[in-house]
């Protein structure tokens, strides 16, 4: 079979809608997802799962481009196992071909990991990814940090990102792009050798 006519990945943004949100640290999977749209020249549509989402393809034109649907779940972070698993279905996507993009708090600011499966770590969004459909799934987790002092987690990951952090923001939102980019064109342990940092 070859790699056109298999199915597409799935890369899904994680996030929560609306404009008071948009700009917080729990949403950078949203920013990352819309970067990859903007790159694929796409536009996101609604669509009936629940999601927002553009269909393109990564890689250089020829055999080794890769048909990609990049999502953002149109639900609150805590359920987005629905809207993922309902792009799942309809795109007839394994399981293995879904990217989750997400924010971690256990790594430094900017820093990425790339892997196939494992615990939620206290992440909402994964908890319900994890819940829906299993944990073997890949994901770009976008490292955020921990909150200073005595700030709670959830005040934390809501809460925009520092003046101080925004100044390099978008360079990390590159080079995350870059490295989803990496694992579905080139694999995981090319992109994890490249970008794991």
């Amino acid at each position: 079979m070859s790699e056109d006519s298999a199915s597409p990945w799935l890369v899904v943004g994680l996030g929560n809608p609306g404009p008071e949100y948009a700009a917080n640290r729990h949403n950078v999977g949203f920013m990352v997802a819309d970067l990859l749209a903007e790159r694929m020249g796409g536009r996101f549509k609604a669509h009936k799962a629940r999601a927002q989402v553009v269909e393109g393809r990564f890689g250089p034109p020829g055999p080794a481009s890769r048909r990609v649907v990049v999502a953002k779940p149109s639900s609150y972070m805590n359920l987005s196992g629905g809207p993922v698993t309902a792009l799942r279905d309809f795109y007839k996507v394994p399981v293995e071909r879904i990217v989750a993009i997400h924010d971690e708090l256990d790594i430094d600011y900017g820093a990425l990991r790339l892997k196939l499966g494992g615990g939620d770590n206290g992440h909402n969004g994964l908890k319900s990814m994890t819940k829906s459909m299993g944990a073997d799934y890949h994901r770009v987790r976008f490292g955020i940090g921990r909150p200073p002092g005595r700030m709670q987690v959830a005040d934390f990951v809501l809460k925009d990102f520092s003046s101080a952090e925004r100044k390099e923001l978008d360079y990390f939102v590159d080079r995350a792009a870059d490295a989803v980019e990496a694992l579905v064109t080139e694999g995981l342990e090319r992109a994890q050798s490249a970008y794991n940092s």
